[in-house]
């Protein structure tokens, strides 16, 4: 895969394939909190998490809740040199979740009328981008991957794991950042087709910045983390590593070899993918969004809207992401919710709107582009 693709393509991964239905090592022995769930479901889930073979992987943890069922198991070790167990507690970078955070904040704003969804982007951040982008792309684009921004320029080569390695001190501004999709025109119309796109958040993170007058990593913390209560979710900015209890990536170089990868500058990532957090953390931000703890119903709506039936992916298959969130249909259940990934870690999140079926998964898979494997198993097992 070509740098450039593996970095739009990075937690946001086709929710349709990413949830399509499809000899453990390492397993910790699962917890349930209630009798009523059967030992042939926690079987299940367990041996969907402990087949540490496809994807080859370090790690997983899988926290889920079936109508108020709740089940917890592990597989595999927080850091190979330890050998520890993988905790709920442990922190990992969440990827692309970041961008479910972010967006709740942009609506936060909207509901407070500091910004209007509908608006082009240069009202509020002017000469950031050329003014043909600036006047045509609105907040709401942005949100939902309609924009039709072009691709990155002069971005690091990142298609091999000994390039990714090569990187990882590399630090870049968000204005840096946004400059790399400004030399050539618009793909497409904005709100004419769908495109996952990171770069995206980027922009509303730098929003929620001018609309606050405060980092949007604190105005997160604030609106979204505080209700919460404590958490161990937090926003890097330029320091590279995972403070505290936490578990490691690790990346498989061509060479066969083994590397840590968990010590790396997110900067690159910033607004579209650098949150830390815990499956525990996650599982509480899925609850309060979903039951709207964190947005109103106008608001929270919003979340739960995709684009109309005329609005496609490239790949002309139907829109799959709301403003804020990706959705997928399997088994005849429909899931919203957020993928995320980084070198060396993957994480999915995902719900029935009502929250009678939630997950939230978290895996160290080492090959620098993987297949849906795990996730496949575990939601097979949720639906079956």
């Amino acid at each position: 895969m070509t740098s450039l693709t593996r970095r739009t393509l990075m937690g946001g991964c086709a929710a349709g394939t990413l949830l399509a239905v499809a000899g453990s090592t390492g397993a910790r022995a699962a917890t349930s909190t209630t009798a009523s769930t059967t030992a042939s479901d926690n079987a299940a889930l367990q041996a969907a998490i402990s087949d540490l073979a496809h994807p080859p992987a370090i790690s997983a943890q899988l926290r889920v809740d079936r109508r108020g069922d709740r089940w917890y198991g592990t597989a595999g070790v927080a850091d190979i040199a330890s050998g520890r167990a993988v905790r709920p507690d442990d922190r990992f970078r969440a990827g692309s979740v970041t961008k479910a955070f972010v967006a709740t904040v942009v609506l936060q704003l909207w509901t407070e009328r500091r910004v209007e969804l509908d608006a082009p982007i240069g009202r509020y951040l002017p000469d950031l981008l050329p003014s043909a982008f600036a006047r045509r792309i609105t907040v709401a684009q942005l949100l939902n991957h309609t924009s039709g921004l072009p691709d990155h320029r002069g971005i690091p080569d990142d298609s091999t794991p000994e390039a990714v390695l090569q990187q990882r001190w590399d630090r870049w501004t968000p204005r840096e950042w946004v400059e790399t999709v400004t030399h050539d025109p618009l793909k497409f119309t904005p709100g004419s087709k769908q495109e996952y796109r990171g770069i995206n958040y980027v922009l509303l993170a730098l929003l929620i910045e001018k609309l606050t007058a405060r980092p949007y990593g604190q105005e997160i913390q604030t609106r979204v983390l505080r209700p919460l209560g404590p958490t161990r979710t937090l926003l890097p900015g330029q320091d590279p590593r995972l403070h505290g209890p936490h578990v490691h990536g690790y990346l498989r170089m061509t060479d066969g070899s083994l590397r840590d990868v968990t010590v790396y500058n997110q900067s690159s990532a910033w607004g579209e993918g650098e949150l830390v957090s815990t499956v525990d953390d996650l599982f509480r931000f899925q609850q309060a969004l979903f039951s709207g703890a964190l947005l109103p119903p106008h608001a929270l709506d919003k979340l739960f809207t995709l684009p109309p039936d005329s609005v496609r992916m490239l790949d002309g298959g139907p829109a799959r992401y709301s403003l804020g969130l990706q959705t997928a249909t399997v088994n005849g259940v429909t899931f919203w919710g957020k993928t995320g990934e980084t070198e060396g870690y993957r994480t999915r999140m995902f719900a029935t709107r009502d929250l009678s079926l939630r997950f939230v998964l978290s895996y160290t898979p080492t090959p620098l582009t993987t297949q849906e494997e795990m996730t496949n198993r575990v939601v097979a097992a949720l639906t079956a």
